[in-house]
């Protein structure tokens, strides 16, 4: 598969001009529409083609276009059927357009404009339907992903990527417009965004519905990200959808369909006391793009300075008794232990020392090798293993790593961070679901702490187990669910289910449905009633996410271990897929303007729409220096990267070596993810001590280098192995205070007395030492010193530290030490607090 440059280059015009996006939020469910103003101003009839991002989980489920007052409404059929028509019509001289999903990862599609005659307009308009993830904060959020970063294709892959033209964000040709209207039962709070937005305008005096707008100029530099906010958002509701009354009986279109949303509370009791056991592996992803900045501003902390300091705080936060381990990824993969560890102090020790020294310098993104690994090794008796996976969720075969997490659901739980802008939604939700854990996305100003720290709560919840759903129907309904069976149920976090209603029933009556389990050894159950009226105004959108739901579970169930499906089971995707109008990896949005006789004149030109990226070749957004060549974007075979030491010196983006001049990586390349071969001896006319002059004007792959003008400087190659590190700034910023408490913290949850943390408290080692009380013994004075300190001056990072500090509230417990009160009340007096013994928890 060969690679694609930059189009624009060669200074082509861009027929995309504008992006219209209308949203559209009833309580947590969206749809989305996206209208798309092309124009050809070339002499020429035109293709043109964008591939760009969706959410990985978004059912797309219509697609038309107009041109001058002609519309045409798009059909969905088999794929390989759809690209014969498209063909045939533009090889006829029509209008046509093809819309379809990659195969490889759900969350890329490619939009196919064909036959576009000189100084014509058109406007494709293309819906589809998504639910909204349940943050933290209970916010539920929305991502229209604006960015495509080139994504890594591993070595020997023999898959037939899709073909990416992308270009930096400040670049981009064209206009992007967000309209939003957000309804709902419950009162809307707030709606807050990554992006800039125009105030919240409600609709009602209930404040049940709100309009807002994004501001003018979007940059294109960050995906929008919407967070909507309702009271009571923990309430359970069901909606029932009609069905299709020109579909069949009995069908998923003709039948009703029920979408439950359901929030379990577990017990108090059993939430207040985390499990001590488990065995905890840490996968870090330490490709080159993890060395960017985690947002688009100046002297942002990079991506893998984010997640070291996240792994201390994660580390420290460990309980005792439990088993660790450490990996990092990139064209390789490395293990910090052979297996994995029992947590002492010795043990963390270690660990954190090699991950401090951690940078992202193994090159590309080859996270199934080291996934297959942590599955080859046994689990350990009583011992929950649960994999938490960091990751800037650059990866072409998505769907294969998403396969292997799957048939080894049964022995973990898999916890998924996607890190920046651009990571893959289908990667980093799709190991979360079918591993049994819990999703994050950290973007934007958003602190990666928090969000792992609250992933770390749910894995220490004592496991659910034994679930089963009973559902109560009147005589004469049955049902069939259409969701996967639920396997996990977290404290706080929604369940959906999803279920094709058959049968008749009164209008007035009512169903319910029962979810049982057992939690803590102890049998508990949750239960809703709902009416069986149809609701109002849904449209057909529950019974879209519903196919969604079952289409995803068929192409995934079936595929067996070469990545190939059963024909049987492509055949039932088909025709749901057709059935519903629903997207799938077998088939593809067609439209084809067949009422236009007259064939269109002149030769068909191909142009790429290219997709924003946030990466420039030093991630900082800038142009790249002079003296460094790219051969490509996306998808990538290996290649070389040829660049000017001495301006890659003088420019401070590493620090020179005394030793040796081995192979250097960048923090961050365009493509730095892919994999590296030294290739050099391929590129004849780049000699020794050359670089190209004009390094911007980047080239089809198909051109030999020859006609590149040179200038001598003492220029490298970076092979496959990125050996050599990328040596952090010299002046680094101050650790955070917190940070630097967290540290000092013992395995066991105790503090020591030494000057250390006389400093992280503010003090002299004098002051702390002739304050404590004398029946106190140095490592209790200690603890309860950064308990003040973190309850005084750092509550608004509770979540960050809170369960650490529960850990220390356990071992000072476990000491049964005396005149515990008078050492909190000489705490408070050191360093100026007031807080109370009950507030500790002791």
């Amino acid at each position: 598969m060969e690679c694609c440059g930059l189009l624009t280059a060669q200074k082509e015009p861009v027929p995309l001009k504008s992006i219209e996006v209308e949203l559209e939020v009833k309580d947590h469910v969206a749809t989305v529409v996206s209208t798309l103003n092309y124009e050809n101003k070339e002499d020429k009839p035109l293709e043109a083609v964008f591939v760009f991002p969706l959410p990985g989980d978004a059912a797309v489920c219509h697609f038309s276009a107009q041109i001058g007052q002609t519309k045409i409404v798009a059909e969905v059929k088999e794929k390989q059927k759809a690209h014969e028509e498209f063909d045939d019509a533009l090889s006829s001289g029509q209008h046509a357009f093809l819309f379809e999903e990659s195969e490889q990862s759900p969350d890329i599609f490619t939009l196919s404009v064909g036959s576009l005659p000189p100084g014509e307009s058109a406007s494709v308009r293309l819906e589809y339907v998504t639910e909204l993830a349940v943050q933290a904060d209970d916010g539920l959020r929305f991502c229209l992903p604006a960015v495509l970063n080139p994504r890594y294709e591993p070595q020997g892959s023999e898959c037939a990527g899709v073909q990416v033209t992308s270009v930096l964000a400040s670049l981009v040709p064209y206009s992007l417009s967000i309209s939003v209207r957000v309804s709902s039962p419950r009162p809307i709070s707030k709606v807050e965004s990554s992006c800039s937005l125009e105030p919240l305008q409600y609709v009602n005096t209930e404040q049940t519905q709100a309009a807002v707008k994004l501001a003018a100029g979007h940059k294109f530099d960050r995906d929008v990200e919407l967070l909507v906010y309702y009271r009571d958002a923990h309430k359970p509701t069901a909606v029932v959808e009609a069905g299709q009354p020109s579909a069949k009986p009995g069908s998923l279109m003709g039948d009703p369909v029920l979408m439950l949303s359901l929030y379990p509370e577990f017990p108090q009791s059993v939430m207040s006391s985390l499990t001590s056991r488990g065995e905890f592996i840490l996968l870090l992803d330490r490709s080159g793009s993890m060395g960017c900045p985690m947002s688009n501003g100046k002297q942002q902390e990079t991506r893998i300075a984010s997640a070291r300091d996240t792994l201390l705080l994660l580390l420290k936060s460990l309980p005792m008794g439990c088993y660790f381990n450490i990996y990092s990824f990139g064209s390789s993969f490395e293990n910090i232990f052979l297996k994995s560890v029992e947590y002492s102090e010795q043990n963390l020790e270690e660990a954190l020392k090699k991950v401090e020294a951690m940078q992202a310098n193994l090159g590309g993104t080859e996270i199934l090798e080291p996934i297959k690994h942590i599955y080859s090794q046994p689990c350990i008796p009583n011992q929950p293993r649960q994999l938490f996976v960091f990751t800037d969720g650059e990866v072409s075969n998505t769907k294969e790593v998403i396969d292997l997490v799957k048939k080894n659901s049964g022995s973990h739980r898999c916890f998924s961070f996607g890190i920046g802008e651009g990571a893959s939604s289908a990667l980093i939700n799709g190991l979360a679901k079918e591993g049994g854990g819990h999703a994050q996305f950290i973007t934007g100003a958003d602190r990666m702490q928090p969000k792992v720290m609250q992933s770390l709560r749910f894995a220490l919840q004592p496991a659910v187990e034994d679930i089963s759903v009973m559902w109560d129907l009147p005589k004469g309904m049955s049902v069939t669910v259409l969701s996967p069976t639920i396997t996990t149920i977290f404290q706080g976090q929604r369940s959906l289910i999803y279920a094709q209603l058959s049968g008749q029933s009164s209008k007035a009556a009512e169903g319910g449905v029962t979810v049982k389990y057992s939690l803590a050894g102890c049998p508990s159950e949750n239960k809703i009633v709902f009416s069986l009226k149809p609701a109002e105004d849904t449209g057909l959108t529950v019974h879209r996410l519903g196919a969604r739901c079952l289409i995803r579970s068929l192409e995934m169930d079936k595929r067996d271990g070469e990545g190939q499906h059963d024909e049987g089971v492509k055949g039932k995707v088909v025709e749901l897929s057709v059935q519903s109008g629903v997207s799938s990896s077998f088939t593809a949005f067609i439209a084809v303007n067949k009422g236009n006789n007259e064939p269109i004149q002149g030769p068909l030109m191909r142009r790429a729409i290219p997709t924003p990226r946030v990466y420039s070749p030093m991630c900082g957004g800038s142009m790249p220096s002079p003296g460094y060549c790219l051969s490509g974007m996306y998808p990538m075979k290996p290649m070389a990267y040829c660049m000017g030491l001495k301006t890659f010196l003088a420019e401070g983006h590493v620090q020179k070596k005394k030793r040796r001049f081995g192979p250097l990586t960048p923090p961050c390349t365009p493509s730095l993810d892919q994999t590296v071969e030294r290739q050099c001896a391929s590129f004849a006319p780049l000699r020794a001590g050359s670089v190209l002059r004009d390094s911007w004007q980047v080239m089809d792959c198909g051109q030999t280098l020859q006609s590149a003008e040179f200038e001598d400087c003492d220029d490298i190659c970076l092979d496959k192995d990125f050996n050599d590190e990328v040596t952090e700034p010299k002046q680094q910023p101050p650790r955070d205070p917190l940070l630097q408490l967290v540290s000092l913290q013992k395995a066991s949850g105790c503090w020591l007395l030494d000057p250390a943390l006389a400093a992280a408290v503010g003090k002299t080692n004098e002051e702390v030492e002739n304050t404590k009380p004398s029946a106190v013994n140095q490592e209790v004075w200690a603890t309860i010193l950064a308990l003040i300190w973190l309850h005084g001056f750092k509550m608004d990072a509770q979540e960050e530290w809170e369960i650490l500090a529960m850990k220390a509230v356990s071992w000072l417990r476990a000491q049964n030490a005396p005149s515990m009160a008078e050492c909190v009340v000489a705490a408070n007096t050191l360093l100026g607090f007031s807080v109370q013994t009950d507030v500790l928890g002791l």
